[in-house]
């Protein structure tokens, strides 16, 4: 096992998007990044390019975090390697675009992929990697939600449950694995990337955050600001859940 000063930072779903977002921010700081990635192998490889570009130590791994066996393999690679976890950001999500009212559309496969991924997710990389957060001085797990979980609006009905519960679970995270570490999550409202633009590009941006009170969408670099803010900027903070919305849930 090697054993450094740096501290260590996983990133679920890293390769773009608000994971590679966080992923530079934290080596940025001088982190040591762990880019986890399912299918975007380009673009994980780009991520870590810049991150090298930073002469910040990274390691790049595959694993679709809806499986318990390569989310601990996964964590297995990392303790080898660095021997310590600081951070983890459990970022990797998944939808399809369905109207709410089309109850056929939303068939069991999709449900069950969609919960897979962004709630049995967190919950077996949260798990896994406990041990290791909990060493030395202690971890964070910060989740990125959404504000969907809240008002039940948002991609498809299931994505709305799976952020609903992933709210619930970190307050439940929280209780069980305070004081060591803490556990946050950070619900962002729209956000100008991939995820919608190619999602459903029928989806105008600008109409859909022109009544906010702050009337733009959120950018990659937004949200990884409150990522890093939970994970770095506070020690007595956890249990909460943060909307980075441009006012959304006032309206």
């Amino acid at each position: 096992m090697n054993s450094s000063n740096r501290p260590i930072a996983l990133v679920t779903g890293a390769a773009t998007g608000v994971g590679k977002a966080c992923a530079i921010q934290f080596a940025k700081l001088g982190y040591g990044v762990i880019v986890n990635y399912s299918r975007s192998e380009a673009e994980a490889k780009q991520t870590a390019k810049e991150i090298e570009s930073l002469n910040i130590p990274l390691m790049l791994c595959q694993a679709d975090v809806s499986d318990e066996k390569q989310v601990l393999s996964m964590l297995n690679q990392i303790e080898n390697e660095h021997g310590r976890l600081d951070c983890l950001v459990n970022n990797a999500a998944t939808t399809e675009f369905i109207e709410h009212a089309n109850l056929e559309a939303m068939n069991e496969d999709a449900w069950d992929r969609i919960l897979g991924v962004n709630l049995k997710g967190p919950w077996f990389v949260t798990r896994a990697a406990a041990k290791l957060l909990a060493d030395g001085e202690g971890g964070s797990v910060v989740n990125v939600s959404s504000v969907a979980g809240f008002t039940g609006a948002g991609s498809c009905i299931a994505y709305c449950a799976s952020k609903g519960g992933l709210n619930t679970m970190t307050k439940s995270l929280a209780r069980a694995l305070g004081p060591k570490i803490r556990v946050n999550a950070v619900c962002p409202g729209p956000i100008d990337s991939r995820w919608i633009r190619e999602g459903n590009p029928n989806w105008d941006l600008d109409e859909m955050v022109a009544n906010y009170p702050i009337p733009q969408p959120s950018q990659p670099d937004d949200i990884a600001d409150a990522v890093l803010f939970f994970a770095t900027g506070t020690k007595l903070t956890t249990g909460q859940l943060l909307a980075v919305d441009g006012g959304q849930m006032l309206t």
